[in-house]
Parts: structure tokens; sequence; C-alpha cells
């Protein structure tokens, strides 16, 4: 094990602070930068003291500044390098152009450049390195936790972890891996400095991090600023429907300082607004968590240049992105003050003004429930998990274990990575298996933070209606001792902000939403491991559905809002609404499908609003109802199963049949009122392809997502 360099003594820490500043001038490329006191001392507390340091600090404070000058400082004490555990690829590369401008050497490990690990570990072990980024996926990888991690623990010079909320699930940002982070600060040795930094964190985070990083006997050196952001003019704009928001946003986008971003609560609303926007002559493009690499990292850079006016994105355009911005406007708000305040951070920064504008929307607190439901999952399914790891006795599969537990494949997962640091389950190579240990459930953690969750959105209703300082609040919010009023947001008088939208922007944002239309892509492969179920169904699906249409996705800022309606608990059964009966005629009219027959999907809880939206059609189109895709198995709940793909087949094959006499050689028409997961569409035209159709085209009045 390499031992780490002796720290330097006390009386040299002056000739320190000046090789500090000597970097500091390199690293920002000014040769009058000086580093204020609090970056001093958090410098000093690592490269003099050795010490662990929890910095909160605002964005665009100079967080990075600090590792990377004590990187430096460290190196040339003949430190090993320096680990920076980094959340996103956008900061990785931003950081790494970074550091390259003050010489430091700087490489990162992720996802996306697999054929590099290799070059780059060998590259560490030949001491040319300063620094490593990593993502924290790689921390519970098998590969690099049992082999390349021990190493790095043992030889680096500096450990740093970045947006270190993430490690809190009191955090706004609570993500499973970083908890690993636990295990690596437990193996480093004796003297190795750790450096953890967020512009987001109240002060139970703070104090629940700080804790974490702390080894027995060792305080860690806390240093909170001012999270005022002198930059940034606060304010909201409230309007009743979506058409006028849309409008707005199209009438007052060119107004706004430079470049910026438009956040979205979905990835459907980026690509809807985006397009949108780009019809009434806008320079934008959509950006979220499923665009191609490649595009995302054109996209940042287009952005960062002012080569367009706005990315229109999800929070994957998010923590660490580092650009000149001139406004964020919302399309909704986020769910907490807190992650308001993280995402109006990208805006400010190198610049005296941004303005930041919050539009929100009714539906917002549906999209929140939403994502709530995401939370760890009920006793009795963490217990059935660890029951058929057990069971088992060898490594399974994310997408095995999925046909033993009703859980969604991203829920598993991220049950499963805290189960890992907690030591109930171990992930090595081909899966997951259990290690024997006992493991308690702590439910009243998990209700306490669920209760915290629901503080946080009506804090966020309070944010929308204050007439308060809105800055103030929101560094209320971060326990900030140092709030104080703006003078700069709309309620402290410094921005005024218009909520007249023009008639045409108006017309055409109801056009645009009004016009319905949303492919249906057909499912292509089967779930792994249904032989596990006994449904002997794998590979390609050569007997499937073809591209079909829906009226509108729930989440849709148009149609969405009377489907959500339509389709809310409580609301009764009935006819299809006169309004959707005219979007359904306007989705037949572009598509033109070439149908003989239609068959419809039953349903136990709406059969009028099914056997009415089939006869309507069957009258439109002047083709036959044909049969049933019917249930014959009641006890098998509606939405049985959906939480995940291998659990809804062998509900769906257990519920459904087909009654129809389906003439040989037809196309069919599939009406269904809504889907979920496609997997009740997929059975049911492989059933009449069987029967004989030559093809099935799904017809649904919403799709989720």
């Amino acid at each position: 094990m390499t031992s780490p360099a002796a720290a330097p003594s006390p009386s040299s820490a002056t000739d320190v602070r000046e090789q500090a500043e000597a970097h500091l001038r390199a690293l920002v490329g000014r040769d009058d930068a000086v580093l204020r006191e609090d970056q001093w001392s958090a410098i000093e507390a690592l490269a003099v003291d050795r010490r662990r340091a929890l910095v909160v600090q605002r964005t665009g404070w100079g967080k990075s500044a600090v590792y990377f000058v004590a990187t430096l400082l460290l190196r040339g004490q003949g430190a090993g390098p320096t680990v920076i555990v980094s959340p996103l690829l956008a900061l990785m590369r931003n950081q790494i152009a970074a550091a390259e401008r003050a010489g430091i050497r700087a490489v990162t490990i992720n996802s996306t450049n697999i054929e590099d690990w290799e070059p780059t570990h060998q590259a560490i072990r030949d001491g040319e390195v300063d620094v490593l980024l990593v993502s924290p996926e790689r921390l519970n990888n098998p590969g690099f936790r049992d082999e390349v991690l021990p190493k790095l623990a043992a030889t680096c010079g500096l450990l740093v972890v970045d947006e270190a909320h993430c490690i809190s699930d009191w955090g706004h940002d609570f993500r499973p891996d970083y908890r690993r982070i636990r295990t690596l600060l437990a193996e480093l040795p004796d003297g190795i400095p750790v450096l953890a930094t967020t512009a987001t964190a109240n002060e139970r985070v703070t104090a629940d991090v700080a804790e974490q990083l702390g080894p027995l006997g060792q305080q860690v050196l806390v240093l909170r600023g001012s999270l005022d952001r002198e930059s940034l003019r606060l304010g909201v704009v409230r309007l009743r429907t979506a058409e006028q928001r849309l409008a707005w946003l199209a009438d007052h986008l060119a107004e706004q300082p430079g470049s910026g971003i438009v956040y979205c609560l979905t990835v459907a609303a980026t690509q809807e607004i985006a397009d949108y926007l780009r019809s009434r002559g806008h320079d934008v493009a959509a950006y979220s968590g499923q665009t191609d690499t490649t595009e995302r990292q054109a996209l940042e850079q287009d952005l960062a240049a002012g080569r367009v006016k706005a990315l229109v994105a999800t929070s994957a355009l998010g923590m660490g992105f580092d650009a000149t911005l001139g406004f964020v406007v919302n399309m909704g708000a986020p769910a907490s003050p807190v992650a308001y305040y993280q995402q109006v951070g990208r805006a400010g920064r190198g610049t005296d003004e941004a303005v930041v504008v919050l539009l929100p929307a009714t539906e917002d607190r549906d999209i929140w429930n939403y994502f709530a439901s995401l939370a760890f999952p009920r006793e009795e399914l963490v217990r059935q998990t660890l029951d058929a790891l057990a069971a088992e006795g060898r490594p399974m599969s994310t997408a095995a274990l999925e046909t033993r537990v009703e859980l969604t494949r991203t829920r598993l997962e991220t049950m499963l990575k805290v189960l890992d640091v907690d030591g109930a389950v171990r992930r090595v190579r081909g899966g997951w298996e259990s290690t024997g240990q006992e493991w308690s459930y702590d439910a009243e953690r998990y209700r306490r933070v669920s209760e915290a969750r629901e503080r946080e959105q009506q804090a966020m209703l309070d944010y929308i209606a204050t007439d308060r300082c809105r800055m103030r609040f929101l560094r209320d919010q971060l326990d900030d001792p140092e709030a104080a009023d703006c003078g700069r947001c709309d309620n402290c008088g410094g921005l005024d902000l218009s909520t007249e939208v023009s008639a045409a922007a108006l017309e055409e944002a109801g056009a645009r939403l009004s016009r319905p239309g949303v492919v249906v892509e057909p499912r292509k492969m089967w779930p792994t491991a249904l032989a596990n179920l006994g449904i002997d169904l794998k590979g390609k699906i050569k007997d499937g559905a073809s591209e079909g249409r829906a009226v509108a996705r729930l989440t849709d800022l148009g149609h969405g809002q009377a489907l959500r309606e339509l389709f809310a608990p409580g609301t009764p059964d009935g006819p299809v609404p006169v309004p959707l009966v005219r979007a359904v005629v306007e989705v037949l009219e572009e598509w033109r499908p070439q149908v003989d027959a239609i068959v419809v999907v039953e349903s136990a809880t709406r059969p009028t609003l099914t056997s009415d939206l089939a006869s309507g059609l069957s009258r439109y189109l002047k083709v036959p109802v044909v049969g049933t895709w019917a249930v014959v198995d009641p006890d098998v709940a509606p939405g049985q199963g959906a939480m995940n793909s291998a659990q809804r087949v062998a509900a769906v094959g257990r519920r459904s049949a087909l009654h129809a006499d389906v003439p040989e050689g037809a196309r069919v028409l599939l009406v269904d009122d809504r889907s979920d997961t496609g997997w009740s569409l997929t059975l049911a035209a492989r059933a009449l392809r069987r029967a004989g159709a030559a093809e099935v085209l799904p017809l649904v009045l919403a799709v989720t997502g």
C-alpha cells in the first residue's frame, strides 16, 4: 500500500497559499486571481491539514477550483491522483476541460467510454493521471468495485464527492449508488483528505452528509456560505391554461437575455414544446435522458457557445452544467424549492444579470405524485426479493428477479442497490446474490422521508403563491442563516414580467395542443426469463402488432388534461366524450388505416367507454366489430403485474383470451381505452395473428408516459 506523503509543517502554510494562488491563476487564466478566505480554508484543510471537509456553497462560488488547486498541491507533495465521484457526464466533460487549462491530466471512467477503461487503468498505474473522474454507478460495478476500487482507495491522494447531497436520502436528489461511497471512505488509509461539495443542502442534509464523511474521532470541517445568487432575478407567471403558458413562452422567449434552458417535467413535454417553439421561429432543441449521448454533447456545446437560444430539457441537463446562461424558464414546477434552486442555478454564472421564470401548471402535482410512487418499496416486496435470492442460491439477473417480484425494473434496481449497501445482497458478475446477512426494514425512516417530500411539495406551492422575496424564500428552505430580501425578484420590485400573450401565439398554441395523435410503437422483444413463470415465449416478437395510434399521452399538455380527467379515480363510466370523439376522427383522418374488422379489448372498469368507442369506429370506418379480447379470469385484477414486463405478460395471459370470428387475412383494428405497458395489445395482437389476421393495428385513447 502506498503511504500518503507527509503533510507540510504549519510554518509552511503561507508558502502553500502562494503556491495555491499561482495554481488558481493558471486554472482561471487570469493574473489577478486570488483565493477568497473561505476557499483557502477549504484548500488548507485538504492540502495542509489532510482533513475531511464539507463545502456547502452556492453555484458559481468556485468549488471546483478548491479541489483542482488542492490536487496540484498534493501532487506536488508526492500524493497519488485525485478521485472525483461526479454524477453527470456533462459535469465530467466540463471538469476535464477546466483541469486541462491548468495542466492537470484528467481522465474519466464511465458507461460511454468502455474501450478506454484498460488504457486509463494503465495510465493510473504509470502515474500519468492527476485526476480520475468516476460516476457513482461505477462504484457498484463488480469488476470496478473488486479490482480497481481497492487500488484507488489505497493510492489516491484526495477523494472528492461532488453533488454530495445525493448521499443523503433527505436530499432532493438521493441516489443509491452514492451510498457506496461509505464503503470507499471506510477503506481509505489514514491521512487521505476528503472533500464533499454541494450547492443545495439544508441543515438536515448537511448534518447527515457530515456524519457519513467523518471517521471515528475526527471532526469534519463544514464550510457553509451565503446561498444568495446576486445575478438572479426570480419571477412567477401564473396563467390558467396550457395554451396560455405555451403562447407566453413563444411571445417572450426572444426577450430573455442570451441563451438559456427551458425546463420541463417530462420527456414528452420537451419534445412537444421544442417542436412548437421551432414552428414559431425560435432556435431551440429538445434534450433529455433519452437523447443520444453524442447528440447530448453537441447540444451542450451549442448552448454553451450561444448557437441555440435554448435547450428545452428535463433535469437530465442539470447538476454541474457550466456555461454562461442568461435565463432559465420552468414550464411546470419541480417538486421542491431545493430542487428548483438547483435548476435555476444553471443561470447567472459569469453574467451580472439573469432572468428566472416559473410557469406553474395544475398538472404539476399529478407528475409529482407519479414520481413519489417510485419511492422505496413496501417491506413485503423487499422480503419477497430477498427470499427469491436466498432460494435461488446463485446469482440472479434483474430480468430473472422481475419474474419473482412485482416491481418495475427501475424500482427493483434501486432497491437492490440500497440492499447492497446495507449488506443484505451483493452485486456480482451475472446479477445479484444473497449474502445471508440479517436485514431490517426501517419503516420509520422511510415514513419520515415520505413526509419530508410532502412538506417540500407544499413549500413549492407556497413559493408560487408567496408575496415575499422569492430568493429569500429559497434561501430559507436551504436554512441559509444570511437569508435576506434580494431587491431583484418580481415581489421585491426588481423584475416586471408581463402576462400578456398575443392572439396569434395563443391561436397557434391552441391548435398545436389540440392536434391529436401519438404513435404507439409495438413491443419488439419478449421479456427475459418468462420460462421461470412457465411461459414459453422468448426473443423477438414475430407475430405482434403493427405501429398504432393514440389520441395523446396522459402527460401531454393538450388532450392529456381531458384524458387525465376521464381516467381519474371516481370518474364514472360512460360513452366517449364529444371532444375526444372529434380527436379520434382527426387521428383517423391523418393516419388512414386500411382495416377490414374491429376487435375491442374488454374492460371490467369502463365497459361502456370501450364498447362505445368500438361501435363508433365501426360506423365511421364501415367495418364490423367481430369480437373481443375478453376477460376470462376476473380474479386477475385489471392492471395486475403492471410493475414489470414479465409479471404483466403472465397476468394478461391468465386474465384474457380472444373471443372473435376473425376473417382469414383480415386487417384488424384493435381498440382499447388506454395502454400502460403495451402488453395487452401485444398478446391480443399475437392471438389475432394466430387466428388468421394478416395485420393488427392498435388504436387507443391514451398511452401512459
